[in-house]
């Protein structure tokens, strides 16, 4: 009597093989210019949690003999976050916040007039293997912070770091695979 492979544990965790772990990651992000005051160099080790980045495709409604025909539209990029550790001294954050205060400083003055590669990014969210090397890459393009969020203080908090997000905005983003294979781009 021949057995369903679509019910065999056995096939399930064959497919699986172990399974993509949600704590093997690396965040990376890389100014287009210096900026003053603007250190990411711990960034990648006090990076506590972000996401894949979400994409939409979409939809064009066309009316056609009382029907509506559906087609393809524009991709969109929804706003991208990441969680960061304070550290001690506060680098990422001071960094975070000299960073916005580069783009439109507390006067006034706006950076678009160095043009917007003086606080443009590209950041890099890599899934990694469980031996570190690269399983799935993602690149987002002409990124920047748009939002700092509060770090919360309270006497009645014990045991615990402080901890930040900061979220970005993007222009478009390419998909790549792991180490050493050509990317599959989703273009801009």
């Amino acid at each position: 009597m021949a057995t369903n492979e679509f019910f065999s544990i056995d096939t399930f965790r064959e497919k699986l093989n172990g399974g993509s772990k949600a704590n093997l990651f690396r965040i990376q992000i890389e100014p287009e210019e210096t900026i003053t005051g603007v250190d990411l160099s711990n960034l990648s080790i006090l990076c506590k949690s972000g996401a894949i980045p979400a994409f939409t495709l979409g939809v064009i409604e066309v009316p056609f003999r009382g029907r509506r025909i559906k087609i393809p539209g524009d991709r969109t990029y929804a706003d991208w976050t990441a969680t960061f550790i304070n550290d001690d001294n506060q680098n990422i954050r001071k960094s975070f916040d000299n960073w916005l205060n580069s783009i439109v400083d507390v006067n006034g003055e706006n950076a678009l007039r160095d043009g917007t590669d003086s606080y443009r990014c590209t950041i890099t969210v890599s899934q990694l293997k469980p031996d570190g090397s690269v399983a799935r890459k993602y690149k987002l393009f002409d990124a920047f912070p748009t939002d700092v969020s509060a770090i919360d203080l309270s006497y009645d908090t014990t045991d615990a770091v402080q901890e930040f997000t900061v979220t970005f905005q993007y222009h478009y983003l390419d998909v790549g695979v792991g180490d050493g294979e050509p990317a599959a781009g989703s273009g801009s």
